[in-house]
C-alpha cells in the first residue's frame, strides 16, 4: 500500500538563500491575503468567489507591473491560494456541522496574514531532488541540510515546504512510499497511565519521565518576556529581544516533543520482533479540555501534552501493528483495584500510594491505573 510520511530538518543556509527563502515565504503569505482580500470583495458584490485557478491567472497579469514577483517561483503563489481554498473549505464544513448541532466552537473562518506574527511558509512542487546532504527546489537551487542521510533519497516526493521558526530554517518534505502490511503484534498488552508527575506509567512496570519542559524554564521564559516588553516598539532592540524570546520558546516546545517521541516510540517498540511489540495499547479518553480550566493544574496539564501523546501512539501502532483501545473517561482507573477489582468510594490527587482496603494489595497510584487499564480490554 501506498503511504504518506512527512520528514523535516534544519537548513544551514547562507545570508544568500536565508533573502531568497524570505522573498518566496512573503510572496505566498502576499498570495494568501490578495486571494482573501479579492473573496471577500466579490462576496460584498454578490458575486461567485473566484478559486485558486482564477486567482493565479490575474496574478500572472499582475507580473507585467511588478518586478519583483519574477524572483520567485510560482508554487509561491499558487499553493499559498491553494492554502486559500482549503482555509474556506474547512470554514463552510465547520459551520454546516455547526448548524446540525455537530461542532462546538470557532469555525475558524481565514485572516489576514501579518508577517508580524511569523515569516510563515512556502510549499514547491514539481521537480525535487533529495541528496544525503542537500535538497534541491525550484527556482532556491542546492541548500544544505544539517542533518545527513535523513531524508529519503530514492523515494516519489509530492512537496517540499520551507518554514522559519525562531531564526532557523526548516524544510519538509511529504513522501508517498510503499509500506508491506505491518505483521500484527503478538505481545502482551499494555495499558498507559498518562498523568503530570510522571507523563506516563505502563502496566509491564516502565515509566516515564515529564521532562517539565515549562516548568523548569519558566523563570527564565519570564526574564525574557520582561525584557522584551521594556523595549521601545519598532526599534532594533525589540527585535532583538523578540528572537531571544521566540528562540526560548522553540527550545520548550522541542524538549517538550522529545520527550513524547522517545516515550510513544519505546511503548511501541515497532523495531523489535512482533512478540516483543504490544498486541493491543489501552489508554484513556481523557477530557484534555476540561481538565484545562483546573485553575491550579492547566498549566502543568498544557506541559505535559496529553492529546499529543495520544495522537503519536495512535499512528506509531498502526504502522506496527499493534491494536490501541480508548477506554472511557469514565472509567474509575485510579480507584480500582488491579488484584480484586474493588472500586474506592474516594481518592485525593494527594494519595500516591494506593491501598485496597479488601484485599491490602499496596502499589504505586500510577502503577496500578495503568494494571487496570491493561485488565478493561
Amino acid at each position: 500500500m501506498t503511504v504518506k510520511r512527512g520528514y523535516r530538518v534544519e537548513l544551514a543556509l547562507n545570508d544568500h538563500q536565508q533573502t531568497a527563502c524570505k522573498k518566496h515565504v512573503g510572496a505566498s503569505r502576499w498570495a494568501y491575503n490578495y486571494g482573501l482580500r479579492r473573496k471577500q470583495e466579490a462576496y460584498a458584490a454578490g458575486l461567485p468567489m473566484p478559486y485558486a485557478a482564477e486567482l493565479h491567472r490575474e496574478i500572472n497579469l499582475l507580473k507585467q507591473t511588478t518586478p519583483w514577483m519574477y524572483d520567485v517561483s510560482k508554487c509561491s503563489f499558487q499553493e499559498g491560494l491553494r492554502d486559500l481554498d482549503d482555509g474556506f473549505k474547512h470554514f463552510f464544513r465547520k459551520c454546516t456541522l455547526k448548524k446540525e448541532g455537530k461542532f462546538k466552537g470557532k469555525c475558524g473562518y481565514p485572516k489576514y496574514k501579518s508577517k508580524k506574527k511569523g515569516l510563515g511558509s512556502a510549499r514547491f512542487t514539481g521537480h525535487i531532488h533529495v541528496s544525503s546532504d542537500a535538497i534541491q527546489l525550484p527556482r532556491l537551487g542546492v541548500l544544505k541540510l544539517k542533518e545527513r542521510a535523513y531524508l529519503p533519497i530514492n523515494a516519489t516526493i509530492g512537496s517540499a515546504t520551507i518554514s522559519e521558526q525562531a531564526g532557523r530554517w526548516y524544510v519538509s518534505i511529504c513522501v508517498h512510499a510503499e509500506q508491506k502490511e505491518a505483521e500484527p503484534a503478538t505481545g502482551p498488552v499494555i495499558g498507559v497511565d498518562l498523568g503530570i508527575k510522571a507523563l506516563a506509567a505502563c502496566s509491564d512496570g516502565t515509566s516515564y519521565e515529564n521532562p517539565k519542559a515549562l516548568r523548569k524554564n519558566l523563570k527564565k521564559l519570564k526574564r525574557l518576556s520582561r525584557q522584551h516588553s521594556r523595549k521601545v516598539k519598532g526599534s532594533k532592540n525589540r527585535k532583538k529581544a523578540q528572537r531571544k524570546l521566540a528562540r526560548m520558546h522553540a527550545r520548550i516546545a522541542n524538549i517538550r516533543k522529545d520527550a513524547l517521541h522517545q516515550a510513544t516510540s519505546s511503548i511501541v517498540a515497532k523495531t523489535k520482533p512482533s512478540e516483543e511489540r504490544p498486541s493491543c495499547i489501552v489508554i484513556e479518553d481523557l477530557n484534555v479540555s476540561g481538565m484545562l480550566k483546573n485553575r491550579k493544574l492547566s498549566r502543568a496539564i498544557a506541559d505535559v501534552g496529553l492529546y499529543e501523546f495520544r495522537r503519536q501512539v495512535t499512528y506509531k501502532a498502526a504502522q506496527a501493528g499493534c491494536a490501541v483501545k480508548i477506554v472511557s473517561r469514565w472509567f474509575p482507573s485510579s480507584k480500582t483495584c488491579s488484584s480484586c477489582g474493588t472500586v474506592k468510594e474516594t481518592l485525593d490527587l494527594s494519595e500516591r500510594v494506593f491501598v485496597c482496603e479488601d484485599c491490602g494489595y499496596v502499589a504505586d497510584r500510577d502503577y496500578n491505573a495503568a494494571k487496570t487499564l491493561a485488565a478493561a480490554r
